[in-house]
Parts: C-alpha cells; structure tokens; sequence
C-alpha cells in the first residue's frame, strides 16, 4: 500500500494519542477515516478537528467500548453504513488502557478489564472487520503491542501483569497472522507495532475508563489508599506526605505526555512509514529499540536487577535511559 489516497482507515481509541494522530496524517494524505473511543469527549475533539481540516474525506465518530462484543458489532455496522461501502482497508487496533498492575495484589476488575480493552479490543475488532478487509483489493491490519509486548515490566520495583499479558497476546496474535495471511488471504499484509514511551493522555483515559476519580479530586482517605496501594505493587513513595503524594502523581502524569521521548505526532508517522514499507514489525522510539536488543542478546537476564544499569527504574526515568543508552550504543 503505496499510498493512502481514497482508502478508508478504522482506527479504534481515536480519541487521544496516537489514534488522534493517526487520524489526522491519514486524513491529510486523503484517506477516509472512521474512529471509536469509549470516551466521547475526547473522540468529539478529534472529529471536529479533522472535519474543520479535511473536508475533503469522510470522517465518521462511534462511541464504542472495544472490549464489547455487541459495541464492536454496531460499530462495524455503523462504518461500513456510513461510509457507504463494504470493504475497508486499514485497520488499526490501536485502542488500550494501562491498569492491573499486580495480578497478586490488583483487585480482579481492574485487572479483567485492563486485560480485555487491551486484549479482547484487538481480536473482537480483528473478527469484525475481517470480511471487510477480505474484500478490499488490498488491506493492512495494524495491531498495537509495547515493549511491555517483549518485556512485562515496568522495572524491577514496578510490576504490569494484566497489560504486559495482553500485549504479548497481541504480539503473538500479530505474528501468527503474517503466515495465515500470505496463505490464506495474499492481499493482506499486518504490522506489530511496539512503542517505547510515547507523549499520550493514556494516564488519565485509564482512570476515567477504570471510573476512577481524578489525583486532584481524591480526598485524604482515597489518597491515602491509592498511596498504599503504590507501596504495595514496589513504589517508592513511603516518605511522602499526602499532599506530595498527589503533587508526584500529577506531575509524573504531566511529564510523562509532555517530556515523552516520543511525540505521539512522531508515533504515527512511524507507522504510516512502516505500512507503506510493509514492516510487519514497527519498533517506535530509541527506547524501545535499546531494549528490543538488550533483552534479544540475553533474555534469561531480562528480569535481573542489574539488567539495565541504572538505579531509578520508574517508568519515565527508565525509558528516558534507555534513549540514552541507545545513542551510546550507537
């Protein structure tokens, strides 16, 4: 797929990120796009924005919750009606949360549901819009893993079971499809696309999707829970008053979407680049390259303290490492 130029894209979690990205530089190169978010907002803002600049392609909005059978039906039933066709040719699941941080201690619901957006998200939307990809001339399934897709961690103190589970579901899934397709479907080609630290809202959305209450509004009793429930999964905030505590979370929020290694601007025109080129594998960011080779060159390792050489291992601290590990490598 040389070029995107009349094609008609599904891009699920279009609200924010990425998938917001996504929108806009494909729109730009004048393909039709039709998106879903569970979180109307943000879709709204998305879809007048790329309306106001495309007007020249048809953009279509669905409120969609992508770990939902029934949703992800009538969203199918919706794009393929309101734009006026029977086949697509993209398909990006791009939609995810972050959440069930500790399969031992995070409660079940939370867990479960990390686990089916991130995981059922993909294989229900892959199942729907299977046939519509069948019958295009040419098609391209685009599916969103991580480097927590390679390495379920977020660091040694960090544990990130339910999402790290789900993205290695994805990268399997990805995988197995690029064989099952060059047999069974030789018009289809497939991405795996696996991001380091990337500028998003996913933060937040996974708050408000999990119908948790936002840092600020807590009161001291829900504070002092959430801060226990850190201490509990490895965190290192058993020094901080409640009030530090919320100020810490809201910036690591902060600077983890606005000093992020990668825009999620940068992101997308990543992957449009690797579709064009039919990668099938789409690593985003020095990060996430340093660490797809540390952990090739010695995976019974991957796990050990002195694995990356660095002490602070939070996520943002540790990625931004990475980048730098990368460019000394280099």
């Amino acid at each position: 797929m040389e070029n995107f130029d009349g094609k008609i894209a599904v891009i699920t979690g279009g609200g924010t990120g990425m998938g917001r990205e996504l929108t806009y530089q494909l729109a730009a190169e004048g393909c039709h796009v039709s998106i879903c978010d569970v979180i109307e907002e943000n879709m709204e803002e998305t879809f007048q924005e790329a309306s106001k600049k495309y007007p020249h392609v048809k953009i279509t909005k669905h409120l969609c919750d992508v770990s939902s059978e029934e949703d992800v039906l009538r969203f199918r039933d919706e794009v393929l009606e309101q734009q006026g066709t029977e086949h697509i040719n993209l398909l990006f699941n791009n939609a995810g949360i972050g959440g069930g941080a500790s399969f031992v201690l995070s409660g079940i619901e939370e867990w479960e549901r990390t686990f089916k957006i991130c995981w059922d998200g993909v294989y229900l939307c892959s199942r729907a819009f299977m046939d519509a990809l069948l019958k295009s001339e040419e098609g391209h399934m685009i599916n969103t893993s991580s480097v927590n897709g390679f390495w379920a961690t977020l660091g040694h103190s960090q544990p990130h079971t339910s999402y790290s589970a789900a993205k290695f579901a994805v990268k399997g899934f990805t995988e197995a499809l690029i064989n099952d397709f060059r047999i069974n479907a030789p018009h289809l080609g497939v991405s795996l696309v696996m991001p380091g630290h990337i500028g998003t809202s996913i933060s937040e959305n996974s708050g408000k999707v999990l119908g948790q209450k936002d840092i600020a509004d807590l009161n001291d009793e829900e504070l002092q829970e959430m801060k226990d429930r850190w201490i509990k999964v490895g965190a290192p905030v058993h020094n901080l008053s409640l009030e530090m505590f919320r100020e810490s979370v809201m910036n690591r929020q902060k600077d983890f979407k606005e000093k992020a290694i990668t825009s999620a601007e940068a992101a997308a025109k990543v992957i449009l680049d690797g579709v064009k080129a039919k990668e099938w594998r789409i690593l985003i960011g020095p990060d996430a390259k340093a660490l797809d080779r540390r952990v090739r060159e010695n995976p019974e390792k991957a796990y050990d303290h002195d694995f990356l050489p660095m002490r602070d291992d939070s996520h943002f601290n540790l990625m931004k490492q990475l980048k730098n590990l990368s460019e000394e490598e280099n």
